[in-house]
């Protein structure tokens, strides 16, 4: 018989996808089958016409299939569906395309690793919640959420009401993003929380640095940017931002995968600072990952490709990008984006299984 997991959290952003990739890595590690599959889906990629949801590209690279739409991504919730659905839910089959997938999946697979989407509760309004689909599946569910005490257990037991509601089996939960300093006390609190609802923990990952740093073309998105150079070098990692006064250079204790945020008229500066910090720190290469030009709409008419058409930043090939917001706003975008693993990010996926297999109870799960 087919062993499945639903893997489910208590919000977005909580470490699903990093906890259902750490599953999925370390029982196919073990030997067996493995199968993927994100049954209800919304942020989507088109594969020969057919709309799959994104983590299902990171996943068939992990797990070594070829996507099948139908089966790996069965259902979309693209935009104007709910809608339609309120309106007449007899022209969705959602339920049948379910079933079809969890059939051909079970045939294939030892092991069936299914993940949510959102919180508890998403997709509700289409007969689809997590609690719904696990149910329709006949899994056992992993619950993850973000590390704390008295708000972890409230999101936790909220969303898991949901489960009780339908009898749906919980295997247990698994607790991320938990602060240094704090995690002793975070697993021992959780734990004795959790035995209220007799639901064990499974294990506590600690907050990694490296997993929130940002990709540039992910930079690009959260500040509407433009590439003025080096188009082809946006998938480089960012670990610290440099903006503000030049004394902030030599401020930094860090010295690697930089962006450095300026505008036109001092951004020759800017570079010339910074090229001056890397010879005294006697670094072979370039520490900046990027530059993002600022308030970009004032420059503009009056600038030239020379502006910004640097030598060192040819030589080492860094990316220049142009937006029309000032440096503050530039620095509030870039430190609000939820950074997701994904297949650009392969440095991010062997840290993240890695970690998992450091704190994770994987006799527990398998």
């Amino acid at each position: 018989m087919t062993k499945k997991l639903f893997i489910a959290a208590t919000g977005q952003h909580k470490g699903k996808t990093t906890c259902t990739l750490g599953i999925a890595a370390s029982i196919k590690s073990k030997g067996y089958n493995v199968g993927y599959c994100k049954p209800v889906g919304q942020n989507h990629i088109l594969i020969d016409d057919a709309m799959v949801d994104k983590d299902v590209v990171l996943f068939e690279n992990i797990l070594d299939f070829q996507t099948v739409p139908k089966i790996h991504s069965p259902v979309i919730i693209s935009s104007g569906v709910t809608r339609a659905f309120i309106d007449d839910p007899s022209q969705f089959q959602f339920v049948e395309k379910i079933q079809r997938a969890k059939t051909h999946l079970e045939k294939n697979h030892d092991v069936l690793v299914y993940e949510g989407t959102g919180h508890a509760g998403v997709g509700s309004i289409v007969d689809l919640s997590n609690a719904q689909v696990a149910k329709m599946l006949d899994c056992e569910v992993i619950m993850v959420a973000e590390g704390g005490i008295g708000n972890t257990f409230d999101q936790l037991n909220m969303n898991l009401a949901l489960f009780r509601e339908l009898d749906v089996p919980v295997k247990g939960v698994i607790i991320n993003k938990i602060h240094p300093g704090k995690s002793e006390k975070v697993i021992r609190c959780v734990t004795e929380a959790m035995k209220k609802i007799d639901i064990p923990v499974l294990g506590a990952l600690p907050y990694d640095k490296v997993l929130s740093y940002p990709l540039l073309a992910t930079i690009k998105k959260s500040i509407s940017g433009r590439v003025l150079l080096n188009p082809k070098q946006m998938y480089k990692q960012v670990e610290d931002i440099i903006a503000g006064s030049l004394a902030a250079v030599d401020e930094l204790t860090h010295f690697h995968n930089l962006v450095l945020i300026a505008t036109i008229d001092n951004l020759k500066t800017k570079i010339q600072n910074i090229k001056r910090k890397a010879e005294a720190e006697k670094l072979e290469g370039c520490p900046l990952s990027g530059v993002i030009i600022t308030s970009y709409d004032k420059f503009k008419g009056s600038s030239s490709a020379s502006d910004f058409d640097d030598d060192y930043l040819k030589a080492h090939k860094i990316p220049v990008l142009a937006t029309d917001l000032d440096t503050y706003d530039t620095v509030v975008a870039i430190s609000n984006i939820e950074v997701k693993i994904n297949n650009k990010t392969p440095w991010k996926v062997k840290r993240a299984i890695s970690l998992f297999e450091n704190n994770v109870d994987l006799k527990s799960i398998y």
